[in-house]
């Protein structure tokens, strides 16, 4: 659906199959304190460790950084890729999925430029 046709929509309802709103689910995926910091970090840089991850994300720790790092896996935002050498090395990517969020990001932040001192 392009973005006239959601106008269109708009006034009227517009469900999912589930019979939900459309924007809930995404809500429900990006929602917590971290996925959308950590989301834009991968879009600044890509691929990162979870220690650098970590760094620019302070003050999260570890279990905090690790439980949305799956969760966003589990979604198919990120990518997990473990090189099976020593020392041990994992390397968080954008999927194409997450990268599709970029445009979404990016009106986002110019609405919040436009409207937040």
């Amino acid at each position: 659906m392009t973005y006239e046709e959601f106008k269109e929509k708009v006034g009227s309802v517009i469900l999912t199959d589930e019979g939900n709103c459309p924007v809930t689910p995404v809500v429900q995926m990006l929602q917590g304190k971290w996925k959308l910091q950590i989301l834009y970090e991968l879009c600044i840089k890509c691929p990162m460790r979870f220690g650098e991850l970590k760094k620019m994300l302070k003050p999260i720790t570890n279990t905090a950084l690790t439980n949305a790092l799956k969760e966003l896996e589990a979604d198919d935002l990120i990518q997990r890729i473990q090189y099976n050498e020593m020392p041990l090395r994992v390397e968080y990517f954008l999927t194409e999925k997450g990268r599709d969020l970029l445009p979404v990001f990016y009106a986002i932040s110019q609405w919040g430029m436009k409207y937040i001192p």
